[in-house]
């Protein structure tokens, strides 16, 4: 089976001279990698980014495919183990950005449907090998050659062996939402893959792409919606406590925008991080601009820089260790703990170890461990 071939240091906070302050965090190469086999049209990079849910960046209707797609596929791959909805997000992210800016009718059909370049060995869009007609047109559009389709971008070809119907309605439909995501299902399970082992997951999203760094970004997806799936116990937590970290949690999936975010939400960011990335293209939110977007929900009015919000509140020595935070506290990290002057990066303690965070260009805003930055300076409690 043939599938298109797609192409695809931390920095700390600093003192944007001019008219910028100092905002927050950033750091190594973002997740978006250009196609070998581009489509034929695309989402911005702003597109379809709701608010609320699991994954913020995924359509609601999207995401109602990936999960079916998962009770459904042991019906076809019964030894087939650890397929989750995240695995299918990440590959459905970087083929078609989740179909966003198109509409996906009740029933999962795609309008306008999603096509890729025409696969004529032309060399548009990264593409060097002719494939032949296999399906007279059906799914592709036209009967002079293949080119990828649909939100999984599969050859025609491929579709063949391995397209189910999925909603019932006696097709197997690769421009259908549904039928797509148990179609990828079933390919990445193959004759029973246990998808729970890294090195198996890996070398499937290779065989889907035979690309490093196709798979580096896909797993780089898969991990962040994993982490975006586990929602956090708030079964006793009240009051304002609550009010700020529902309203960070609701930004998940959102992307990371260098200089982005304020009281009233995702804005466009400025340019740029000390990594060369620019935020000024992106809405979204840096990490001092979320935690200043989710305090402000509880009325509680925070300086705009993650250095600046250390001294708000009741200050809690990093000496004491992360069991000394409570939910809802800001977690700081700095590159000389002890030295609040330091301080480059801010997350929003959530319990259990976690905290919300938007940590690095290329990422969203997800759950994340407190250890998944370095430099623990502590916390600050203003609730």
């Amino acid at each position: 089976m043939r599938l298109a071939l797609r192409r695809k240091a931390r920095w700390g906070c600093v003192v944007v001279l001019l008219l910028f302050a100092a905002v927050c965090c950033a750091a190594p190469a973002g997740n978006a990698i250009s196609a070998y086999v581009a489509l034929k049209t695309g989402a911005g990079a702003d597109g379809g980014v709701a608010v609320g849910g699991t994954a913020a960046d995924i359509p609601p209707r999207m995401l109602t495919a990936y999960k079916a797609a998962v009770q459904q596929v042991g019906k076809h791959v019964p030894t087939c183990q650890g397929m989750r909805w995240p695995i299918l997000a990440g590959i459905a992210k970087v083929e078609s950005n989740h179909a966003v800016g198109r509409n996906i009718a009740d029933n999962g059909d795609i309008r306008p449907r999603i096509y890729g370049v025409l696969l004529n060995g032309s060399g548009a869009g990264g593409n060097t090998t002719a494939f032949p007609d296999t399906d007279g047109g059906k799914w592709d559009g036209t009967a002079s050659g293949e080119r990828a389709v649909g939100p999984f971008q599969f050859l025609p070809s491929t579709w063949e062996g391995i397209g189910e119907d999925a909603n019932g309605d006696k097709t197997a439909d690769p421009h259908n939402a549904d039928d797509a995501a148990l179609g990828a299902a079933v390919y990445l399970c193959g004759n029973g893959r246990d998808l729970t082992k890294r090195a198996q997951l890996k070398a499937v999203i290779l065989q889907y792409n035979h690309s490093n760094e196709y798979v580096s970004n896909v797993l780089g997806w898969i991990d962040q919606y994993t982490a975006a799936a586990k929602d956090p116990d708030l079964k006793n937590v009240t009051g304002k406590v609550r009010t700020v970290i529902e309203a960070a949690l609701s930004q998940r999936g959102v992307p990371y925008s260098w200089g982005g975010g304020d009281a009233s939400g995702r804005s466009y960011g400025i340019c740029c991080s000390p990594s060369g990335k620019s935020g000024a293209s992106i809405k979204g939110f840096d990490c001092s601009g979320l935690t200043l977007y989710a305090y402000a929900k509880a009325g509680i009015q925070l300086p705009r820089t993650a250095a600046a919000q250390a001294g708000v509140g009741q200050r809690i020595p990093a000496s004491l260790g992360t069991d000394a935070l409570n939910a809802g506290d800001l977690v700081f990290y700095a590159d000389a703990p002890g030295r609040d002057s330091t301080i480059y990066h801010v997350g929003i303690y959530v319990g259990r170890g976690q905290m919300v965070n938007a940590a690095r260009p290329g990422t969203v805003v997800r759950l994340d461990a407190v250890n998944a930055m370095s430099g623990y300076a502590g916390g600050a409690r203003l609730l």
